[in-house]
Order: C-alpha cells, then structure tokens, then sequence
C-alpha cells in the first residue's frame, strides 16, 4: 500500500506529540497522545495536498511503503502476535 510515512515522537519542549509526514516539507501536527498527533497529522496532509496543488507546486510521491507481512496459516494466538508487529519498520520499505 503506498502511503506516507509518518513519524511520530513524543516532544519533551511541547509536553506532547509530534507526527509528520517527511516527505511532505513542514507537514506536521501536535497532539497530547500519539493518536490524536496522526489524526491532526491527517487532516494537515489533506490540506497541504489541497494548498499544494492549487498553488501549482509538485506533491512529491511517497518514498516508503509499507509491506504486508506474508501470511501464513497461524493460530490466532500467533495471528494477535503478529498484528501487534505490524508498526516494526522491516515492513517498511522504499517504493
């Protein structure tokens, strides 16, 4: 699936959370959990695209994807551990 990447640090000078999009210049947003910081993080993504092509300046493709896990047949046990990995970054990769 290509999408941004998005990294998200806790910011000791804010008393929060930071995500952004490093492919996207200056697309960040601030939030008091991770969560909230990636859905503030959305919505600035929407708006920078927006703004970006109304004013004619090029949205840059993303340079990393993310890469599924191959599935094999597991038990559900193994399935949750699994799914718990999904964030590991040896399933991100450049596009």
């Amino acid at each position: 699936m290509k999408d941004y990447h998005i990294n998200v640090f806790f910011s000791d000078d804010d008393g929060g959370y930071i995500a952004d999009i490093p492919d996207l210049k200056y697309c960040s947003a601030f939030g008091r959990t991770p969560d909230e910081a990636v859905r503030e993080l959305l919505i600035a993504k929407k708006v920078w695209i927006k703004t970006a092509l109304k004013e004619g300046v090029p949205v840059p493709p993303p340079k990393y994807c993310y890469v599924p896990p191959k599935e094999k047949k597991r038990s559900i046990k193994n399935k949750v551990k699994s799914q718990k990995k999904l964030s590991n970054r040896q399933n991100i990769r450049r596009c």
